[in-house]
This record gives structure tokens, sequence and C-alpha cells, in this order.
């Protein structure tokens, strides 16, 4: 949690305080508007015209101050004297923004200072920038250690680690819940620290469409160049790692970096250095850490390789690679939106002699799904509806594989999707467990017999992970057997991807370095 001093010289100008006001208007933007960060920054930086060094500033500042919003709300609440409520919603952003320019990048103390007072000054906020410089120098005064015992004094459990790591309370409860159904309760504080770090960005490789070349090519952008440039690029890619992003959203920008006499913001700080084995895929056709620009990678461009989390990756994979697939099988992708997990399982398809049906309730996100099939011929087909439909359509179609990736709470993205731990509550977990349960009900109705049914959420909550298992066999018992999908898993990895022994399999990112997603193979019983 130590954080270096802030000791060099800073390099100021108009592209500085661009990549501020983008990261300003983000954050205001999910405050009020529910934006998410992922969607919409890209955009902004690109209309910005951002160099790659001062959009991975941005990206940085934004993602970061989100990320650690309460912990800041509770430091700003000291360092003011009022409780965060009371004061103006852009003026508290704008603090919140220089907080973490003082506590967790390395932009020098001065420039954080001024910077946010001008800041306040340009959106508006003229008449509080005196109580902005304040606050600021009461912030500056401390370290990030000094701050953390002053606000973690007198709390204790997960009380302290939700102040501590910036988690709301019920979210901590609910992944010490998680870790503990393992026995691994004394990994808590070391998944809320991953949950806080920026992720790299991995890439699938398509079985079937991508090449040696394609593969090759991206590989070696894994290993940053010595130019300067090329550490612009690296410094983009390691703020952004944002793995639902489409490519055609991350912004492109060959500028090279500005001298000092133009003013480029100082590059951020990587707060931990990544460990070797975390640098290494644990998926079979995943590529990490790229630097730079994905979608400048040919291999992306041409729609061969995928921005896509290793652990969505191990999910569609740990359903196509279950068993030999036969040709003619029938596929159902049930909520295939945005169409990352259907590609992955429309290529698997083709080179087995397979069909794929993906389908998405909502509109949008259908017109996503034909795009990210587009390079793929007819055995895909993409449909729009509520997939609760399933078995009471009349149509009579049986599928031999599914995967059910169902809507969840999102607490296994938190480093990608920075606001969802702001925005779900206790409540919305009854909600979504209702839903994944009839979800599920629908699934079974459609399964053939034999058929591999996966279950996946991007969630370690139990009530939408091993309760919804539990739960389904109550219910289903009778035609569905559980598979062995922990040895399926290992199975289909390219390393030890640190699951636990079991009929599901539970994903970390602090051990591997992917999302938390929770995977469940069952059969139905011929």
């Amino acid at each position: 949690m130590s954080q270096p001093t802030n000791t060099r010289g800073a390099r100021r100008g108009p592209r500085s305080a661009n990549a501020r006001r983008v990261a300003f208007d983000v954050l205001r933007a999910v405050q009020v508007d529910d934006a998410y960060a992922n969607l919409l920054l890209p955009t902004r930086i690109r209309r910005a015209g951002l160099t790659a060094r001062d959009a991975a500033f941005a990206t940085e500042l934004t993602y970061g101050s989100i990320r650690m919003l309460g912990r800041y709300d509770v430091i700003i609440a000291l360092a003011s004297g009022r409780r965060p409520e009371n004061i103006e919603a852009d003026v508290l952003d704008v603090m919140r923004l220089g907080a973490h320019q003082l506590l967790a990048m390395r932009t020098p103390t001065h420039a954080a200072v001024d910077a946010t007072v001008e800041l306040a000054r340009e959106v508006g906020a003229r008449r509080a920038t005196g109580f902005v410089n304040a606050v600021m120098r009461k912030i500056a005064a401390r370290t990030d250690d000094e701050w953390d015992a002053q606000i973690t004094e007198g709390r204790g459990g997960d009380a302290l680690l939700a102040t501590r790591w910036s988690h709301p309370v019920w979210v901590v409860s609910a992944l010490r819940d998680a870790l503990a159904a393992e026995r691994s309760r004394e990994e808590l504080a070391a998944l809320l620290a991953a949950d806080n770090a920026a992720p790299r960005v991995q890439l699938a490789a398509l079985p079937g469409l991508a090449t040696d070349e394609d593969i090759a090519t991206a590989t070696a952008r894994t290993v940053p160049d010595a130019d300067e440039d090329a550490d612009d690029d690296a410094a983009f890619a390691d703020a952004t790692g944002a793995a639902d992003v489409p490519a055609a959203l991350v912004p492109a920008d060959d500028e090279p970096a500005a001298d000092g006499a133009t003013g480029t913001v100082p590059p951020v700080r990587t707060a931990d250095p990544v460990p070797a084995a975390d640098a290494l895929p644990v998926s079979p056709v995943g590529i990490r850490g790229i630097s730079g620009d994905p979608a400048r990678v040919p291999g992306v461009a041409a729609g061969r390789l995928r921005v896509q989390d290793e652990g969505s990756q191990l999910a569609a994979l740990a359903l196509s690679r279950s068993s030999a697939v036969r040709a003619g099988e029938r596929w159902l992708d049930m909520c295939a939106g945005p169409g990352g997990k259907a590609a992955l399982l429309a290529a698997e398809a083709q080179q087995g002699g397979a069909t794929l049906v993906a389908n998405e309730l909502v509109p949008a996100r259908a017109g996503l799904v034909r795009n990210a099939l587009g390079v793929f011929g007819d055995h895909v087909r993409v449909v729009e509806g509520d997939a609760r439909r399933y078995g009471r359509d009349g149509t009579g179609m049986t599928f031999d594989r599914i995967l059910l990736d169902a809507p969840c709470t999102g607490l296994g993205a938190l480093r990608r999707r920075p606001e969802a731990r702001w925005r779900k509550t206790p409540e919305d977990v009854q909600e979504l467990a209702a839903l994944q349960a009839e979800l599920l009900d629908a699934a079974v109705r459609v399964l053939a017999p034999g058929g591999t049914l996966a279950y996946v959420t991007c969630s370690p909550h139990l009530a939408e992970t091993r309760g919804q298992v539990d739960a389904l066999m109550g219910r289903h018992g009778g035609v569905l057997e559980q598979l062995d999908t922990a040895t399926i898993v290992r199975g289909v990895a390219a390393r030890d991807p640190e699951i636990a022994d079991g009929n599901t399999a539970q994903l970390w990112p602090h051990r591997v370095g992917t999302d938390a997603m929770f995977i469940a193979l069952f059969r139905r019983v011929g």
C-alpha cells in the first residue's frame, strides 16, 4: 500500500488538462447516467484526441477513482470535515480524481493539487476552488499508509477490509463466504487487492480461424519494445485491460509522446509487478498481456483474434471440449450477448461439424452478437427472444450442448467493471437468482438425452453458484447428473487453473489472473 514519494518534476499542459477532463466527464456519467466506464471511456479518449500516454493516464485515473471511490470518500470526509453527501456532487468527483493522483499515481504533489483546483474551476465549480485546494493539501500531507491507519482505526472484520480495499461490506462478506466454501478464507485480502488491480489485455485465438502468423504477431506484442512509443503503448494497454471492450472502441493513437515543452502527463505507476505465473496464459487459445491498442493487432482487426478474458474462454471450452464433438450436433448459447463466448463456441462448432444457435433478448446486444459471428458461415444462427421460452415454444427442438452464461451480479469482474461494486445490492442477488433458476429450468427442457449443459456466471456469490447448482439438482436430479467439472477444466486449461476439486469450478483473479468465472457442467441422463 506504500506509495513512492512524489519528487519527479511535473510536465503540465493542454493535453494533461484534457486527460483529466476526460476522466471527470466519464466519472460524472457513471454517477449520473449509470454509464459503463469500459464503453464510454474509449469513445471520449478518441474524441479528445489523446496520445497513448495521456490515454493511459486518463484510463487509470478514471478506473482507479471508481474502484477506490469508497475509500477516497472516507479520506475526503476526514480531510474536509464534511460527509460526502454534504459535498456538491461535481466537487466531490473532482476531489476523488485528485485523491487518486495523490495516493495511487506518481503524479507530483504540486501538480496534482494545482490540476485538481484548475479542474474544479473548469467544470464550473469556481466557488469551491478554495475548498478543493485546502482538502487536497490535507490529503497530500499524509502517505497512503498513514491514511490507511486513520480510516481503519476502530474497525474490524469485513468493515475494516471494506474500507481498506474499497468494496461494499456486503460484497466483502459474499466473497469471504465464497472462498470459505473451498476452505480458502485466508485469501480474501489477496482477492480484494486483485479486484483493484488493472487487468492485462487478454486475447482469444479462434480455433480454425486464427493463423500461426496471427498468433506470432500478437504474442510478440506481449514483450514491449525498448522505444518510448512502445512504453506508452504498454502503459495504455495495462491501464485499459477491459476484456469486453470491442477492439473498434479501443482508441488507436500513433502519435508519439510529447516532450516536456508540450506537457505530457507523467505515466501511471504500476502498482505491483505481474507474477511470472500470472503472466502465462491459462487458456489453451489465450494470449495474455499484449502491449498497445489491440485494434492494431492484425488478427484482431480481421476478427480472427478476439479481446476476451481467459476465464470466459475456459467457460466456453469446458463445454465444447467436455467430450468429442459429433458431426450434426446442435448447440445453443441461451444468453449470447455481446457475443464473445458465442464466437469461440462458433469456431469450435465449425471445426466439429456442429451448428450453433445464439439467442439474445436485447435487440442491441443481438446486433453485437451478429457482428461477432459475422466471420462464420451458415452453421451459426442468431435469434432474438427471452430464453425462458425454450421448451414452451412448441418447436420440440432439443440441443446437444447448451451454454447458459446467466445474467448475474458481475462480482467476478470488478477489475474490469469497477462501477459494478457500487451499483449492485443484496436485493439484486435475490432477483437475479430467481431469473437464473428459470433459465436453468428452460435449459433442462431442451437439453437432449446425453447432452451437456454448462451453467456459467461471472460471479462467485454462493447464491448464484453453488446454491443454484444444489437447487437445480433438487428440481431435476432425476434427469441430470453432475460432471466432474474441475477435472474437465483442468484438462482443457493450458496450465493449472488452481481450482478446488469437485463438480464445479471457480476461477479467481488473484490466483491465475482471470475473472472469477464459475462453471458447472451437467449431462442429461439418456
